[in-house]
C-alpha cells in the first residue's frame, strides 16, 4: 500500500481522513509541522500532506526518497520549494478554492470589530466597566475600501462591502472589466488605492511578485487614519513599514490575522529558554508590542478556519491523492 504521511492534524482531522482514505492506503499522522528536524519521519512516504507553517525544503524533499507527490492543505505554497520538486519529478498539489466566503467574512469581522470597537467593549464589560467614552465608532456606509487582490476571496469582500454602502477601489494585475461594472468598482493603481481608502484590506497571494508590495517607499501615501486589515500573508508588507505606519498614525488601527513571527507563538515559552535565532525572538518582540496596542486585533491564522472550510480543504487533499494515482486531473502547482 501506498504510505501518506500527514503533518499538522488534529484529531478530529485524522478521524475523517482514516474514514476517507484509511482504506486505500497506509496512514500516519504527526501533529508536529514537516521541518528538516523531522524530515526522516517521511523517509519512506510516497505522499506528504502539509500546511503552511511546514517548511518543505530540498534538504526534506531528498530526505522523501520515494517521494512521488506533495499534497499542500492551502492555497499558497510558497512553503514548498516546488521548482526543486519538479525536477526530482515530483508532484505538488494544493487547493486553490475552499474558503472564499470563510475568509471574507474574518475579514468583515476585523473590520466591524475596529470601526465600532467592539474588542475595546468586550474588554470593559468584563471588568464591569460601561462606560461609552472612548467607543465612538463610525459608519462604513460611505466610506472606501481598498481591496489589493481582487481575486475570489477579494471579489467576496467586495460583495459584501457593497452590502454596507461602501465605495469600492481594487488593485490587481488582471482585470476583469465585466466584474468591475457589475460589481460597481474602479481598478486603480497601487497608490491610487492607498492614498484613498480609508480601510484597505490584503486578498493577493504572496509570491516573489507581492513580497513587500506595502513598504517603506509606498506607506507614506496611505491616507493617513486608515484601517489596515491582513488575512492573506505577512510578507505581503514589509514589517518595518507595518510598525512604522502603526507608531505615526498612518494605520489608525489594524486587524491582522497573519503577522511576523506568528508560527513562533505557540512555542514562546519554549524557546526563551534555548539559544534562538535572534531573528525569531525580535518576531516576537515586535508581536508583543502589537498585543499591547489597543488599536491591533491580532487573530492565530484563523480566518480559514471554519467547519465547513477545512473540510473543503480536506475534500479537495482526499481527491487531489486519489486523482495523482489514477492519473486524473488534479490541483497542481
Amino acid at each position: 500500500m501506498m504510505k501518506i504521511a500527514f503533518f499538522s492534524v488534529n484529531q478530529k482531522e485524522k478521524t475523517y481522513l482514516k474514514r476517507k482514505l484509511g482504506k486505500q492506503y497506509k496512514l500516519e499522522f504527526y501533529t508536529e509541522n514537516l521541518t528538516e528536524a523531522n524530515a526522516h519521519l517521511i523517509k519512506d512516504a510516497d505522499v506528504v500532506s502539509v500546511f503552511i507553517y511546514a517548511k518543505v525544503t530540498k534538504k526534506v524533499i531528498d530526505t522523501g526518497k520515494k517521494l512521488k507527490l506533495i499534497a499542500a492543505r492551502s492555497t499558497g505554497f510558497n512553503h514548498i520549494d516546488h521548482e526543486y520538486a519538479k525536477k526530482k519529478n515530483i508532484a505538488v498539489a494544493n487547493v486553490p478554492y475552499y474558503g472564499e466566503n470563510t475568509v471574507a467574512e474574518h475579514t468583515f469581522a476585523l473590520i466591524l470589530s475596529l470601526s465600532r470597537k467592539i474588542h475595546k467593549a468586550y474588554v470593559r464589560s468584563i471588568q464591569n466597566n460601561f462606560s461609552l467614552e472612548g467607543l465612538q465608532g463610525f459608519d462604513l456606509r460611505g466610506k472606501t475600501l481598498g481591496v489589493i487582490g481582487a481575486g475570489s476571496i477579494g471579489v467576496h469582500v467586495m460583495k459584501m462591502a457593497k452590502g454596507f454602502g461602501m465605495n469600492i477601489l481594487a488593485y490587481d494585475v488582471n482585470h476583469n472589466h465585466i466584474l468591475e461594472e457589475v460589481l460597481d468598482f474602479d481598478y486603480v493603481p497601487l497608490e491610487d488605492l492607498l492614498g484613498k481608502s480609508d480601510i484597505i484590506t490584503i486578498h493577493c497571494p504572496y509570491n516573489k511578485h507581492t513580497h513587500h508590495l506595502l513598504n517603506m517607499k509606498n506607506i507614506n501615501q496611505v491616507k493617513k487614519g486608515a484601517l489596515f486589515i491582513n488575512t492573506a500573508r505577512s510578507g505581503i508588507i514589509q514589517s518595518e513599514a507595518l510598525y512604522y505606519a502603526i507608531e505615526n498614525g498612518i494605520f489608525s488601527g489594524a486587524g491582522l490575522d497573519v503577522f511576523e513571527g506568528e508560527e513562533l507563538l505557540s512555542e514562546e515559552n519554549q524557546m526563551l529558554t534555548k539559544n534562538v535565532p535572534k531573528e525569531n525572538l525580535e518576531a516576537i518582540w515586535k508581536t508583543n508590542l502589537l498585543l499591547r496596542n489597543e488599536n491591533i486585533i491580532l487573530t492565530p491564522h484563523m480566518a480559514f478556519d471554519s467547519v465547513e472550510a477545512v473540510e473543503r480543504i480536506l475534500d479537495t487533499t482526499i481527491n487531489n491523492i486519489n486523482c495523482f494515482f489514477e492519473k486524473k486531473k488534479f490541483y497542481s502547482v
